[in-house]
């Protein structure tokens, strides 16, 4: 079998465990990504909190732990992208998402509440973007910005707040008048009138 794994000695921390954990899944290491889901230490939790400085190795151990949760069952590796908070903006339905959905709201209310890092919070978190088939958050980032978490200055729980409630961008090829081969082609059509004198 051929082992998928990136470079990862000059990255920080965060970047290489995603790197790891994404190569659990390319690799199909169903076994250690079940033992990331476990609840007790094994040896793939420790081998997480080997890309970590030592004060923060539960952090990286239980990150692995939210990816295993995420990637249960799938085939295809997922980086994720942003923080928590916009992750989240995504959670609901047809009828709203985000802050037009309870259940996301109350959700983000309970993270961003504690004081200490929201372990089981952050878990129906994972879950429920999940269900909902949304991306997750970046792990890389998701581990720095625990790692950060009773930092004040860094404020990571008011960061994903104004994150979760950003208002959507518009995107000029959502612009009424543009298709979206038009926007491709930054070329816009004009509605054309005949002119009954010609």
């Amino acid at each position: 079998m051929t082992e998928w794994a990136e470079s990862t000695t000059d990255r920080p921390g965060g970047e290489q465990l995603t790197a790891w954990l994404m190569s659990l899944v390319h690799n199909r290491e169903y076994g250690k990504l079940a033992e990331l889901r476990r609840t007790r230490p094994t040896d793939s939790h420790i081998r997480a909190g080997w890309y970590a400085p030592e004060e923060h190795r539960e952090i990286y151990e239980k990150v692995a732990f939210l990816f295993g949760v995420y990637h249960q069952g799938r085939p295809v590796p997922s980086r994720g992208k942003g923080s928590l908070g916009a992750a989240a903006r995504m959670i609901g339905d047809s009828r709203g998402r985000g802050p037009d959905d309870p259940g996301a709201q109350r959700l983000l209310s309970r993270v961003v509440a504690s004081r200490r890092i929201p372990w089981r919070h952050l878990q129906h978190t994972v879950t429920r973007l999940r269900s909902c088939e949304q991306p997750p958050p970046s792990w890389a980032q998701l581990t720095e910005d625990l790692a950060r978490w009773h930092d004040r200055k860094a404020r990571i729980a008011y960061e994903w707040t104004v994150d979760f409630h950003q208002p959507p961008t518009r995107s000029r090829a959502g612009a009424p008048g543009r298709s979206a081969a038009d926007s491709r082609t930054g070329t816009t059509k004009q509605p054309t009138r005949k002119d009954a004198s010609t």
